[in-house]
């Protein structure tokens, strides 16, 4: 007679490893988890909270980033959402052809006041070019809504900085959407870092190299490439740390003629000087032929956080010729796609009381001010002390 082993059935029940980040989410959906309360949040945030169990929302913008917001918040259970404002019926209408009776109404920009009147809005996000930020954040603040913004909130600090003012005297809020802080990879590196799992942080790297090269049409409005790309690098080494640069220093070229004749660059390279010693480098290039080149490296005496480049499968092929793989992810929608799902979830949660703002109003302004301190250093050819009380 076979003899059996202790019955797995007697043990506790099998509890999964905080980094499997999708099934938390299950567990989140069907009710395993319970989420933080609204109690959570002090006093001092005294901001208006949607008590709903879904968020009335209107969608600005059907370009690169408002298509991947629209899939998101049409798929999310605790949005409704109710108005898209774009001007081109052309992308509406293709819209339309896919989510057919899913799709909402559109609304054309000059009567977006009408959807922004509605009661049952709660709450806005804008996708659409930098240059309109500012007016579509103001406007939907005067209505009352809370606002979820691509970066940067405006074309520059002033507008933003009012912007954030703005919400504060009404109780609303302005998040600014760095969705890298969501990607589960740099957030379990931000976490290790964060309890000290390689010491003190000396160096502290990123490589982010764009795919494909973005059209002259997005660069031309794009507000350079540090404000545009840059700032992604620079908010993620400032949270990774928890503090922000003294001193920038930063070079760059134009290699490709055509992002040259517009004034901007297509390659930078980014020193940034800590207090505490650290110093943070960044690599960029708006073109990376082998696919979307997204890196991060933490550094220090007990060792080394790496997160390295992702790919759509994890299959190898290997013979007695080599070993060969998929391409990286070609482009961000894809590699950061599970950062743009957290980060609208980050936002639904605060809208509900229950977290506090996840990225902080002078988070966004500081890295708009270091990015701006990047582009004097490429002017001067020199490090440029960063003064935040300005």
């Amino acid at each position: 007679m076979q003899a059996h082993e202790r019955s797995p059935y007697l043990d506790c029940a099998q509890v999964h490893h905080e980094s499997d980040f999708k099934y938390e989410r299950y567990c989140t959906l069907v009710g395993n988890v319970t989420p933080a309360a609204a109690d959570d949040i002090s006093s001092d945030d005294a901001i208006k909270v949607a008590h709903k169990n879904q968020i009335g929302m209107v969608l600005f913008g059907l370009g690169r980033a408002g298509m991947i917001h629209l899939s998101n918040l049409l798929a999310n259970p605790r949005v409704s959402l109710l108005y898209v404002v774009e001007m081109e019926r052309a992308r509406y209408d293709s819209v339309r052809a896919r989510w057919g009776d899913r799709t909402p109404a559109l609304v054309l920009p000059q009567d977006s006041a009408t959807a922004l009147a509605d009661p049952r809005v709660d709450a806005v996000v804008v996708a659409t070019p930098t240059f309109t930020h500012f007016e579509v954040i103001q406007q939907a603040l005067d209505a009352g809504k809370m606002v979820f913004s691509e970066k940067p909130i405006a074309e520059n600090a002033e507008q933003s900085r009012l912007c954030y003012e703005t919400a504060a005297k009404l109780g609303l809020t302005v998040f600014c959407a760095f969705n890298r802080r969501f990607d589960p990879a740099f957030q379990a590196i931000q976490q290790a870092a964060r309890r000290g799992d390689v010491g003190k942080v000396h160096t502290i790297k990123t490589v982010a190299r764009d795919s494909p090269l973005p059209p002259i049409a997005y660069l031309k409005i794009s507000g350079g490439i540090f404000h545009d790309c840059a700032v992604h690098d620079i908010d993620l080494i400032c949270w990774v740390l928890g503090e922000f640069p003294r001193r920038a220093l930063a070079s760059a070229s134009a290699h490709i003629a055509e992002i040259a004749a517009i004034g901007d660059h297509d390659t930078v390279a980014i020193v940034l000087e800590f207090d505490s010693g650290t110093i943070g480098t960044i690599d960029i290039s708006r073109n990376a032929v082998y696919g979307y080149d997204q890196r991060l490296e933490v550094f220090g005496p007990k060792g080394l956080l790496t997160a390295e480049n992702e790919r759509p499968v994890n299959v190898r092929h290997q013979t007695s010729s080599g070993d060969t793989a998929v391409p990286f992810y070609f482009s961000f929608p894809s590699r950061y796609s599970e950062g743009y799902v957290l980060e609208l979830e980050a936002f639904l949660d605060h809208v509900q009381g229950k977290i506090p703002l996840p990225i902080l109003p002078e988070d966004s302004l500081r890295v708009s001010k270091i990015a701006s301190a990047c582009e004097e250093s490429l002017r001067t050819g020199a490090f440029v002390t960063i003064d935040y009380a300005q």
